[in-house]
């Protein structure tokens, strides 16, 4: 009888612990992230073929590739998704492998930190961002109903290439 409880418990537990109704995603491999900044557009990519868009917001200062920490700017260039945060301050989020070595050294260069934590991540809690352009410290923002839809698409590894 206690085992029954038990198990009862667990699933019940499972069932409710769920990202906000979060439905799995089941569609073809995302192979590939093109983020395109300056058309705010995000394509979730199977090889050449688009699988989904999105519109984004940058960092405060998206123009051009992020120096160092505090810049407002959205990193430029390929990187891979290397994290998931399903408890992020903003909703849910997938990191990208920001600063790399080269990122490293062009900010060491001018005596300040690459920083990192770049995400692509769900809306600001704060009100103030709420409908405002460009308002990360250097991330890839959506809807919080559209990273609802990309964190279970996104898997670790994948390519995320971030053009001007």
């Amino acid at each position: 009888m206690r085992a029954i409880l038990i198990v009862a418990i667990t699933a019940i537990s499972f069932v409710l612990s769920g990202c906000g109704g979060m439905k799995p995603y089941n569609g073809p491999e995302v192979t590939r992230i093109l983020v395109y900044k300056e058309d705010r557009k995000m394509f979730l990519m199977h090889h050449d073929k688009v699988l989904k868009s999105y519109d984004i917001h940058l960092g405060f200062e998206p123009v051009g590739h992020k120096q160092y920490e505090g810049d407002g700017k959205t990193p430029e260039g390929s990187y891979l998704i290397n994290r998931r945060n399903p408890n992020s301050d903003f909703y849910l989020s997938i990191g990208m492998s920001y600063p790399n070595t080269v990122d490293v050294q062009r900010a060491r260069a001018v005596g300040k930190s690459a920083g990192g934590d770049i995400f692509i991540h769900g809306e600001s809690p704060d009100p103030r961002y709420k409908n405002k352009k460009d308002w990360t410290w250097g991330c890839i923002a959506v809807t919080d109903k559209e990273m609802e839809e990309i964190y279970p698409m996104v898997n670790l590894g994948t390519v995320i290439s971030v053009y001007p």
